[in-house]
Parts: C-alpha cells; structure tokens; sequence
C-alpha cells in the first residue's frame, strides 16, 4: 500500500501540468497556520534538509506544493521500528541519494538544498515582487531521499493580520481565500499548526479549519514550540483531545529556535534535541500515551499512514472522475474535428451533415425525441432534459397553461358595464321603445366581446414564435462552432424562414376573429336563445321577487312550462319569448295605447294599472311650457333603470354570456391548430430544404467553411489534455498491480 501515494504523487504532476482549473479533488496534506507558527520548519523536520527560504514576517508567499519520494531500496515497510529510527536520524547519507527537482524546471536536479531555496525564493518572486506581495500559483518541489516517507504535502502563507509592503490591505482575506481554496478540498487532509506556548483556543489554524470541517474528522492538530512553554506548564489536555477534540489528534513537536538556526544547527541534531527534549520532560516522559503523541518522527508516520487510507478510500472516485473528464475531451475533440485542410468536395459534404443534423435536432426537439447531438447538449451531466420543460414541451405550456388558462379567465363582461348594456337596447330602439328587447343590441356588445380575443391570440403566436427561435439555437450541431460564419448564415436563413411563416400564421389567427364577427349563430346548439333566456330570467325574478306586485315569474295558464320550451334557437324578438309575463285570460283593464304608457312592457311592468292623466287647472288663463335646453350630451345613467331596463340588460347579458363562451372556445380549440399548422410544422418540414437552397452555394462554400481563429489552439490544447489525462488513467490503474488493503 505504500506505493499509493507515488500513484497519488504522479497525479499531482498530471494535473499540475494541466493547470489549477481542473475539477478533479487530489488527496493530500495541506499545512496551515498563524504567521511564524513554525509551519516552514515542521516541514524541514519531516524532510531532514533546510530548504524553505527564512526570515521575519511573511516568508511564504506562494503554495508550495511538496512531494517526498523515499529512494531507500526495499522502503521503510520492510524494516522494523528501531531501524526505521536509525535511518531516520542517521547522519551519514549519500548525498546523491537525495535532491529536489522544480516542475518549472523539468530535468534538472538540486543537489545542494540551499540552491532549491533560492530557486524557492526566485520563482516566489517572479510572481509577487521582492516585497510581501502573495500570489495563488502554487510551486511543485519533488524531494527524494532515502530518509523521508512518501507524503504530498501543500505549505501555505501564514495568516496575517496587518498589511506590510506592498501587500494590499486586505491580504488577511486573499490569505484566507487561498486557504480555503486547498482545504475545501474534501480529500485533503488539514494539517492545523499551532504553538503551544498560546491557549488553543485563539489558534487561527483551527479556526480555519472549522470552517470547512466543522466535525473535526479530517483535521490533525499540530503543537510547536513546546519548549518554550511556562516552567510548570504542559500541552498535555490538548494532547489527550480535552480541550478542541479532533478525531485525528494532535502531535507535539520541538523545531529548531532561532538560536539553532543562528548558529547553523542542522536538522538532524534538532531531531535529537528534540526527542532528548521529551524523554527528558517531567510529564511526557512519564506517561507513554503522551510520548507516541510527540516527535516530528512520529508526525511524519502518521501523516503517512493517514494518507495511504485516505488515498485508498479516495482513489475509485478519482478513477471514474477522470474517466468521464476523458470522455468530455474525447467530444470536444470530435467537435473540433481534425488539422487536416478539407478538400472542396469535402467541404461539400461536412457542410451538408451539418445542414442535415440541424434540421434533425430541430424536429427531435419538437416532437420530444431529445436534443440529440447540439452544442449545448455536451454530455448527458448537463442535459436540461430531465430538470426542466424543453423544446416542443415548452410550445405545449404556452397553449394549455398560458394562452388557454387566460382565455378562459376572460369574463363576457370584462369592460363592459350595466350602463353600456343599457345605452345600447336604448339606442337600439330608435325613435320609439321596442315592445320587445333589441337585436340589434345583442349584436353589437357580442361583437364588442369577441373582438377582445383578437389580441391574445397574436401574442400566442409571437410566444411561439420566439420558442422556434430558441429551439433552433439549441439545435445548432456542436461541429457548428468550428465554422462561425456558417453559423451566422444559418441564423440569418432560419430567422428569415420564421419571420416569412409568422406572418400568415398572425393573419389567420386574426382571420379567426373575423369569422366568428362576420356571423353571430344564434341557432348553434349550444347557445341559450331568446326563450331559454327569458324562462331563466322569469325564475330567478319569481325566487328574488324583484318585480313587486304583480309577479311576471308566475306563469298564466295557457303557458307553456319550461320544458315545453323548445325553441333553443329563439332570438329576442320571438313572441314566444315573453308568453310568460302575463295571463290573457285575467281580467285586466285595456291596455292604452298612448305613447305615454311605452306599450305592452311598460303595461306587464306597472300591473296592468292605467295612470291616469293630471288634470288641468279650472279657471284662469292658459299657461304657458318652456322646455329645457336639450344638453349636447345624453346619457341614460343620469336617470336609474326601470324595472324593464332591468329585465332587458338581463336577457342581454344572459345571451352575451352564452354566446361568448362558444365563441371563446372555438378559439382556445383552433387558435392551437392554426399556429401549429402554418407555423411549427411548416417550419420543420421545409427547414433541410430552405437551408440547402441558401447554403449549398459553389460560390460561397470557401467562406463558410473556414474556421474560427481559436479553433485550431482548442484543438491542441485538448489534444494535450487527452494525452495527460491518458497518463493520468494508467497512473490509476497501477493500482491493479499490488492488493491495496494488506
């Protein structure tokens, strides 16, 4: 299992050639902590080399991303704990067993660790300036040394809180966004470095790490400077995880001082005054539990130890990830087609594939078969098929659910009012008042109503009208990026399309209207007519007693009842209509005849009582009339309806209701059918055809098939990236060579 993390190791190059964007999470150990919390040589310990450029304030200012390769043959699982710590500490080493290689710098080796940190520093500054800037392109060092375990570890900027140099003011955030960046990884494993000597509590580390990884599960606390604690004073609490559990634990660790470093104290002779420091050390050396907690030696097993299960546990998912990362380049590559310079009759046929795949994604679209293969269908990941309405479905909601819904929330009197209803029967009747309710009144408001369905139904096939066009750009192959200025002819040709069919489509959608105003049915089945509408009345006038005296819903005896009504196709006019208002056989006294009275429905509406004239006055002379101004504008609602004027915008109203509502869903029905038919289906069956007749032209054939300028650095730049994911697939797959869980 120790070869797990070279595999891991191999990865990291793999991507880092491929750059900081890919989407692929690599286990590995990212360093974080407070500035001068003694990051930089906790990883010095664990090499056994100085190598990291030192100073004060903020040293690291890149990520600096380190992979140690132990060169010993045989490996460190072969021998026994009391070697392993021999070869650990030992001090006579060939030196040509051990160097660092700079993936900036491929092929060369640094033998001398001060040259690496000069290197370190030099690249450092080419990125940030020789002040305190800080940049988030990481630097990849290779160690290998026959004294280090395989570890990937990631050392980032120490946490500041104050601006220096020519940092901006708000380097204490780009700081935490670059660490946040690393440890938001899931497969990455937090290592918080903390000192000791300050309460744990106000530990910057930790609190970074609780951000990401509130639970504690893949954070491992690290303590340094334990010796330069208070006389009397131990880290053993936070040791022994009383104080901030964390499901890792914590390591103590002793780094050199500044002293060591001073008077050039190697990291060997550190290791060893550190591991004197804690057999030494009253309490640690005392309690076995917390001595396998301290030592850098230590650190560096476990952290090895945690990254080969972790790695384990992790690697299937990187398997398949980069499987289907593979996939993707495979498509895009397929897109972009190949180098070679097609011939004319080449030209010919890729641009008449490209014609006919479009015309087929368009239809597929509409009739629900899929996107096929289009340019924004790239893989099935990011297919809207599934999460959303598409394509022909969205035509479908724009009938049912927009245009029939608020058709059918269109009322019959929606702008139309009682006094309307009223002006117009009064202007119906002409010079005189009708015996019977005007026509011509139902007439003209039925009209007035159905000419109100005009509007709708032209924005309904303008709503289509802009999903064709959305259809089609989601129907665009996705070999069409190659070739922009195909595309842009395509466009033009299928807008012109469109824009020729939307046209008649509006005409015959408006033609609808017209047809229903050209002839108002009144003897359609289902319309209401005249006597149906007066023998609803004359029950509703009988239960709410509206009428006063004499009663018109009561029926006289040579009536017919309702159901002998079967004159559904009566109009207004018919006599029969109104045989309900009154008994010809009661005794009544005669109906006069003067115009005073307004015939027989003013006679039914005041009970059959005649109003006899006032007389005039006896004796005297005659006086003399004088008739008002007539007012330039006359309008019935300066005087309240009479019981007949009410009666009358009944009868009224009950028709235009009935007879609005057939005509609303004549049009719900075909106004569908009319957009379907001169429009969508037209579209699509003459679509292959109008593009090859505007497109398939010898002339222009040269200029629409010449690709876009970027085309050829996508195609190699994906061609790179297939070849490095390849490699990165065998890496995985290495795997299959050894039994991972012995």
């Amino acid at each position: 299992m120790e070869q797990l993390i070279p595999i891991a190791s191999k990865l990291q190059d793999v991507l880092g050639a491929l750059g900081q964007n890919t989407s692929l999470d690599l286990p590995q150990i990212v360093v974080v902590g407070g500035q001068s919390s003694g990051k930089s040589s906790v990883l010095e310990g664990i090499v056994g080399r100085s190598f990291l450029p030192r100073g004060h304030g903020i040293i690291t200012r890149r990520p600096l991303v380190l992979q140690l390769f132990n060169t010993a043959i045989g490996g460190a699982e072969d021998e026994d704990e009391e070697n392993e710590n021999e070869n650990y500490l030992q001090e006579e080493i060939d030196f040509s067993q051990e160097w660092g290689e700079f993936l900036h710098i491929p092929g060369r080796k640094f033998y001398d660790f001060s040259a690496i940190r000069q290197e370190i520093v030099k690249e450092t500054e080419r990125l940030t300036g020789k002040n305190k800037g800080i940049h988030s392109t990481p630097i990849h060092l290779k160690i290998y040394s026959p004294r280090v375990l395989a570890l990937t570890l990631v050392d980032l900027p120490g946490m500041a809180k104050v601006a220096v140099g020519d940092q901006p003011e708000d380097i204490e955030e780009q700081i935490r966004e670059m660490s946040l960046q690393y440890i938001s990884n899931p497969n990455a494993i937090i290592l918080a470095v903390s000192c000791a000597n300050a309460d744990i509590a106000n530990s910057d580390a930790l609190k970074l790490a609780q951000a990401v990884d509130p639970y504690g599960n893949r954070t491992v606390g690290v303590l340094t400077k334990l010796d330069l604690m208070d006389p009397g004073t131990d880290a053993g609490d936070v040791l022994n995880n009383k104080v901030i559990p964390l499901r890792r634990g914590y390591i103590a660790v002793v780094n050199r001082g500044q002293q060591d470093v001073t008077n050039d104290v190697s990291i060997l002779d550190g290791l060893r005054k550190e591991e004197a420091f804690f057999h030494g050390h009253p309490v640690y050396s005392r309690n076995r539990t917390l001595l396998a907690k301290c030592g850098t030696q230590h650190l560096a097993k476990s952290l090895n130890n945690m990254l080969m299960h972790h790695i384990r546990d992790v690697l299937p998912e990187l398997k398949n990830r980069i499987s289907l990362m593979m996939t993707d380049v495979h498509t895009e590559l397929d897109t972009l087609g190949t180098s070679e310079t097609p011939s004319r009759s080449t030209m010919g046929g890729v641009l008449l594939g490209l014609i006919s795949k479009f015309a087929v994604n368009f239809g597929a679209i509409i009739d629900g078969k899929g996107p096929g293969d289009s340019k924004n269908m790239k893989s099935t990941r990011e297919m809207p098929f599934v999460n959303e309405l598409f394509g022909g479905a969205r035509v479908s909601y724009i009938f049912s659910e927009v245009f029939a819904s608020s058709l059918l929330s269109v009322g019959a009197f929606d702008g139309l009012t009682d006094e309307e209803i009223r002006t117009t029967i009064c202007n119906a009747n002409g010079t005189r008042p009708a015996l019977f309710v005007p026509e011509v009144s139902f007439d003209i408001l039925v009209k007035r109503q159905i000419s109100r369905l005009d509007q709708p139904g032209i924005q309904c096939v303008d709503m289509v009208y802009e999903e064709l066009q959305r259809i089609a750009s989601q129907a665009e192959p996705s070999e069409l990026t190659r070739f922009p200025f195909l595309r842009d002819r395509m466009v033009e040709v299928v807008s012109a399309l469109l824009k020729r069919c939307v046209g008649p489509t509006q005409m015959m959608v408006s033609n609808l209207v017209k047809i229903e105003l050209a002839y108002i049915n009144t003897s359609h089945p289902d319309f209401i007519g005249g006597s149906r509408a007066v023998t609803s009345l004359m029950q509703k006038i009988g239960k709410d007693g509206i009428v006063g005296k004499r009663s018109v819903a009561t029926p006289g005896p040579n009536s017919r009842s309702n159901d002998d009504h079967d004159d559904v196709g009566a109009t207004p006019l018919s006599s029969s209509s109104l045989s309900g208002y009154y008994n010809p056989n009661e005794n009544v006294e005669e109906i006069p005849t003067d115009e005073n009275n307004g015939g027989i429905m003013n006679f039914i509406f005041r009970g059959g009582q005649h109003v006899k004239p006032a007389k005039s006055r006896e004796g005297g002379p005659p006086t003399i009339v004088h008739l008002p101004q007539v007012p330039d504008s006359m309008r019935q609602t300066d005087v309240p309806p009479t019981e007949r004027e009410q009666v009358e915008m009944e009868i009224i109203k009950s028709l235009i209701e009935s007879y609005f509502k057939i005509v609303r869903k004549n049009f719900i029905d075909f106004v569908p059918k009319t957009i379907m038919y001169f429009l969508v289906n037209h579209v699509r069956d003459a679509m292959q055809n109008e593009l090859v007749s505007e497109l398939y032209r010898e002339a222009e054939m040269g200029t629409l098939m010449q690709e876009a300028e970027d085309i050829a650095q996508r195609r190699q730049t994906c061609v790179e990236m297939r070849d490095l994911l390849g490699k990165a697939l065998e890496i995985v797959n290495e795997v299959r060579d050894f039994n991972t869980f012995k």
